[in-house]
């Protein structure tokens, strides 16, 4: 490493550690807080460091997927289809406790996997360009933003948007959402929309994205769920 906290752009692939090894080590350099954040930049993302971003990915999308099960298995629906599964499994398993047990096991697996395969990966190239990664100093990653085209003409929505967790309330969301609204505006004026329009989705409970959404003026406009029981919302902003 040419400095602590950093990445080289041009990793050494004979210095015995894959991107998961690079990966925790700059979990412990986070956590020690010996960093200096001097510079904090957003720039595409290089191809050598598309393997650490998926991983910053996978990791944010830990508290997304934990959050929405929650939420979704506690709602009263879910919970009287969970309890006439488990009726039924009685009369099939010989356990009280795993008939009463796999209907939850198995609801929360599907969930989880559900917000994995839609926010745990990079998604595909599109028109607004990207993915970018969010950098202090030149190299150490410590965010990801991809766009994608809204449903709107001329609008763009937010696919992903991850902050490193050792690097959370450091001012990299906000960074990264206003390069979403610069990036929405020359969208728009490309497109030759009236307004620019920048949607980001947020799970219910993400009080601190939600919180830093409101703050710059965003209103939640829909979102999804099941059942009449919302999930994931909406917020959108016009500019």
């Amino acid at each position: 490493m040419s400095s602590l906290g950093e990445l080289p752009s041009n990793p050494n692939p004979g210095d015995g550690k894959g991107w998961r090894g690079r990966w925790k080590d700059l979990q412990l350099q986070g956590h020690r807080g010996d960093m200096a954040p001097d510079h904090l930049s957003v720039r595409q993302m290089r191809e050598e460091e598309k393997a650490l971003v998926v991983e910053l990915l996978k990791d944010g999308v830990k508290d997304t997927e934990n959050r929405v099960a929650l939420h979704a298995l506690t709602r009263p629906p879910a919970l009287l289809l969970l309890a006439a599964a488990s009726s039924g499994l009685r009369f099939v398993l010989a356990s009280f406790a795993l008939a009463l047990l796999l209907p939850v096991a198995l609801a929360v697996a599907a969930l989880k996997l559900m917000v994995r395969m839609r926010w745990g990966s990079l998604p595909s190239p599109c028109g607004p360009g990207g993915p970018w990664v969010a950098v202090w100093g030149s190299d150490d990653v410590c965010g990801v933003l991809a766009l994608s085209p809204g449903a709107a003409g001329g609008s763009l929505a937010v696919a992903r948007l991850a902050v490193a967790r050792w690097h959370r309330r450091r001012g990299v969301g906000t960074k990264l959402l206003a390069f979403a609204e610069a990036r929405a505006r020359a969208w728009a004026r490309q497109e030759g929309g009236p307004r620019a329009r920048l949607t980001v989705p947020a799970p219910v409970g993400a009080r601190g994205a939600t919180a830093l959404l409101e703050g710059r003026g965003y209103q939640p406009e829909g979102g999804w769920g099941w059942m009449g029981h919302t999930f994931v919302r909406e917020f959108t902003k016009e500019f």
